[in-house]
Parts: C-alpha cells; sequence; structure tokens
C-alpha cells in the first residue's frame, strides 16, 4: 500500500503554494529543454490521426502555482509548433487523493488555454484509460517512494538508519541499497502504467532534483537536539526517514529499459541557476523544505516537534548559509522520452 505525502495545503505563511521557489527555479532550468524536445520529437499529425483534442497530464502537480506554469508552457509549445487554431488541450492535474485539490483549482488561471480536469490517485498505479494520453509531464515527484523500505524499520537489519532520517550522509551502503531497490519497484509501476496510457509516439519528460538534500541533515541533527535535552525520544528519530531517493541518469536508464517501450530521446544532469544557491538565501530554503514535508514530520513526531524542529532548524541559518556557499550546486536530472 502506498503512502501518501501532500504538500503544505491551503495559503498560509507555510504553504506550498508560497514556498516552491526551489521547484520554480527547477522547472525553470528546464523549459528551453523541454521545448527542444516537444519540436524534435512530438508528431502530432501521427499521434491525433484524425482528432484534434490533445491530452496533457502533469503527475504529481501539487496545488500550484508551479503546475500552471509548465502546462501552459507545453500547450504553448505545441501550438507555436503546430500553428492549427482547432487543437484543443486537455490538461489532467493528477496527485494524491489527500491532495488539496480545492486550493489548486481555485487558483487556476483565468486566461488558460486549455480545459482543466483533476485526477486523484498514486501515479505508481493506472490513471486513465489504455492510449489515451499524448503528453505527461512529471516534475520534482518521481523522487517520492512509494512507501519507506521496509529494511530502514527493522532493528536488525543491517540497514537500520539509526541517528540519521535519510541516506545523505550515511556511510552503511545497505541503508543507500534499501533506497535503490524501492526506487526500482516504484519505477517499474510508474512505467508500466505509463506505457498502457501513452499512446504509440507519445511523450513523457522528467525532472528530478539530484543535489541539495544533504540538507535535510540539518532538520535531523536539530531533531537530535531535542533528544539531548530530553524532549524527544530517540527511538523515534530511529524510526523515521525521509522517502525522497534521487536517481541518476543510471538509475532512469536501468528502469526505462527493463520496461522497454520507452526510448530515451534526452537525458541530462544539467546545473541551471539557482536565485537561492547564488544569495546562499538559507532561511527560504529551509521554509520550502518546510512547505515540503512538513506533513510527513507532523504525521511521525506530531506537530508540536515537527514546529519545533523546524524552528530551530531556521535559526541554523548562518551555518546552512555557509554550507550552501562551499558545498551546494544546484544540479537536476531532465528526462525526455518517446512512447514506441
Amino acid at each position: 500500500m502506498s503512502t501518501f505525502f501532500p504538500m503544505n495545503n491551503g495559503d498560509a505563511v507555510y504553504s506550498y503554494s508560497r514556498n516552491s521557489q526551489i521547484q520554480r527555479e527547477m522547472l525553470d532550468g528546464a523549459k528551453e529543454m523541454m521545448k527542444e524536445s516537444i519540436i524534435k520529437n512530438l508528431d502530432i499529425k501521427n499521434i491525433l490521426s484524425s482528432s484534434n483534442k490533445f491530452h496533457i497530464t502533469d503527475l504529481g502537480c501539487s496545488i500550484g502555482p508551479n503546475t500552471f506554469t509548465s502546462m501552459q508552457h507545453v500547450v504553448q509549445v505545441v501550438k507555436d509548433k503546430y500553428h492549427d487554431n482547432n487543437l484543443e488541450f486537455q490538461v489532467f492535474f493528477n496527485d494524491h487523493v489527500t491532495n488539496d485539490f480545492n486550493t489548486l483549482f481555485r487558483s487556476l488561471p483565468v486566461d488558460r488555454s486549455y480545459y482543466a480536469s483533476g485526477v486523484p490517485g498514486s501515479f505508481h498505479g493506472r490513471l486513465f484509460p489504455s492510449r489515451s494520453i499524448h503528453f505527461a509531464h512529471c516534475s520534482c515527484a518521481i523522487h517520492w517512494l512509494s512507501k519507506i523500505p521496509k529494511e530502514l524499520l527493522d532493528k536488525n537489519s543491517p540497514a537500520w538508519n539509526k541517528g540519521l532520517i535519510h541516506y545523505a550522509g550515511a556511510s552503511n551502503v545497505e541503508i543507500v541499497n534499501a533506497y535503490v531497490v524501492q526506487f526500482e519497484k516504484d519505477m517499474e509501476m510508474f512505467f508500466n502504467a505509463r506505457a498502457e496510457e501513452i499512446v504509440q509516439g507519445g511523450m513523457m519528460v522528467l525532472v528530478s532534483p539530484f543535489s541539495g538534500w544533504d540538507s535535510l541533515n540539518f532538520i535531523g541533527s536539530s531533531l537530535m537536539d531535542l533528544v539531548n535535552e530530553g524532549m524527544l525520544d530517540e527511538s523515534l528519530v530511529d524510526s523515521f526517514n525521509v522517502p525522497i531517493y534521487f536517481p541518476s541518469p543510471d538509475d532512469i536508464t536501468k528502469v526505462v529499459e527493463k520496461n522497454g517501450c520507452f526510448s530515451i530521446e534526452k537525458i541530462e544532469l544539467t546545473y541551471p541557476q539557482s536565485k537561492l544557491v547564488d544569495e546562499a538565501d538559507a532561511k527560504t530554503f529551509i521554509i520550502n523544505l518546510r512547505a515540503t514535508l512538513e506533513g510527513l514530520f507532523i504525521n511521525h513526531f506530531g506537530s508540536k516537534i515537527a514546529e519545533e524542529a523546524f524552528t530551530r532548524t531556521i535559526l541554523k541559518n548562518e551555518e546552512i548559509s555557509a554550507w550552501m556557499k562551499t558545498n551546494y550546486k544546484t544540479c537536476q536530472l531532465f528526462i525526455a522520452l518517446k512512447r514506441k
């Protein structure tokens, strides 16, 4: 069974809708490559046949505003390529059933040039009828695992991740391997589902972070501070792991080749410009992480401890800023795929 990890909902001070600059910078960094991939590889005349309906989905869309930016970009690139005034666009916004779809649809741009629908459900399984999607997009989402690898929760396992909340910084290769195995299982389900849903000749673009998540260690150290002060039981930290794995080009190539239904048209690690990193804006960086991860922390530790952990992490902003200046370079993985 999949576990749901929704972003902070609504429009409050720590909401995802207000604090997703990291994800926005990733989208901006991938725009030109996505445009080039569509222009080079997408043949609408062949995949639409006699229809004028072009179906797009954003998998793991969250609550905006980034999803609207990316979907409008896809629509505009296709329009510019084909100059067909009769072409109609349907965008399916997908995320877990616990996603705040109310905020998402209240925020829909009034001047959008597409019809909008919501599709709740995990993208690790089927979401659409067979051969119904022409273009699938997924940014800042495939790195989320469907569940915590069970080995990390077993005190007798060599992958027991004592004192840490992620594989970043872990010296034990068994911990990393547990994440890799779960990622491969999840991606096998993901690609099997998309192979059924995407039409022959259709495309899928994936964008995933590849750096920066060593910052999770700062939140982990705040939790250990609470342990040392007697405010938190250490066993709760030992049993907590952030279900995120950052795939490499080899990881993606392996699962795509195993699936066999997609050709890799482009796969590349890129280093886009980041205002947050250039300015070493640690406070905004941590608030972005809070908007993304707070629900996960509340579910495990409770709201009081989660609040205290993130508050203490922000107070470490000088240390984090120094780390950003010396150790953090924005890196992301771009993948363009075509259905065989």
